[in-house]
């Protein structure tokens, strides 16, 4: 379930490799993190597959930067919320070094904690990837990667736990990360965001409900193409379990909801 639904023109599916897009002031390091001050591009796709139906996954699964998309029932490109995922995540899966194309479907489910290391998104569909499970003891680990083209959330988060993201870039989106706004069943959670470059277009870094008594901690960010300073870092809302618009709540730092300094975020 997602805080707000947005129309979303379909896109062509790509083939082939991916061109390469520049990365500004950032390079992709082995371990498929994300050095600031350094030239980059994304990385080209070794080979493609198509899927038509949810993948599971658990365990380790490398699939050594495949391009995965969608097809059939998941091929329409649309912001339909009742559209499977790509890939779904069994608790304690770690995926590694895969491209999700398009059309993208709803991206990546973590059914519990996950890990995903190195993992690339072209054109965001629905979401790039939705955090699920009970335990205020899940941990969502998303190390390395890079996302586009997300004209609602890159990242959603409707369970409990704390999600961790790190070295990550992120280019044209509405919200980088949500705290689930309206989810029917809801929960406190901690965002940590720490090494991130945003690209404007981009509306809001995170979103978190005060209400529920999320947090989110910002550091090393650097947000590029946003001299307007036109992107919110950190927005918090009044969130419901009743499937209503929330409403916000302000934003900016403090100690309790939106963790950062000033100095914590870069323009350039």
């Amino acid at each position: 379930m997602t805080s707000s639904v947005r129309p979303r023109t379909r896109r062509r599916a790509l083939t082939g490799s991916l061109a390469a897009v520049g990365l500004s002031a950032v390079m992709i390091m082995a371990d498929g993190g994300l050095s600031p001050a350094s030239a980059a591009t994304w990385p080209t796709a070794n080979g493609s597959q198509a899927v038509s139906a949810t993948i599971s996954v658990s365990g380790t699964k490398d699939y050594g930067m495949k391009r995965l998309y969608g097809t059939g029932d998941l091929g329409s490109g649309s912001q339909d919320e009742d559209q499977g995922p790509i890939l779904e995540l069994a608790a304690g899966a770690v995926l590694k070094n895969v491209i999700i194309g398009a059309p993208a479907a709803d991206g990546i489910h973590c059914l519990g904690s996950c890990t995903l290391q190195n993992v690339w998104w072209e054109d965001v569909g629905e979401d790039a990837a939705t955090f699920l499970g009970s335990s205020s003891s899940n941990v969502y680990t998303v190390s390395g990667g890079g996302a586009k083209e997300a004209s609602d959330k890159v990242f959603q988060f409707n369970g409990a736990g704390t999600l961790n993201v790190s070295n990550f870039a992120v280019q044209t989106f509405g919200t980088f990360v949500r705290s689930c706004g309206n989810c029917k069943t809801q929960y406190k959670r901690a965002i940590n965001l720490n090494g991130i470059e945003a690209t404007y277009k981009g509306s809001r870094l995170v979103g978190i409900n005060t209400n529920y008594g999320d947090s989110a901690t910002l550091k090393a960010i650097k947000i590029v193409g946003d001299s307007s300073k036109k992107i919110i870092p950190c927005q918090k809302y009044i969130g419901n379990n009743t499937g209503a618009e929330p409403t916000t709540n302000g934003t900016g730092p403090d100690s309790t909801y939106c963790k950062y300094a000033t100095s914590d975020i870069t323009y350039g």
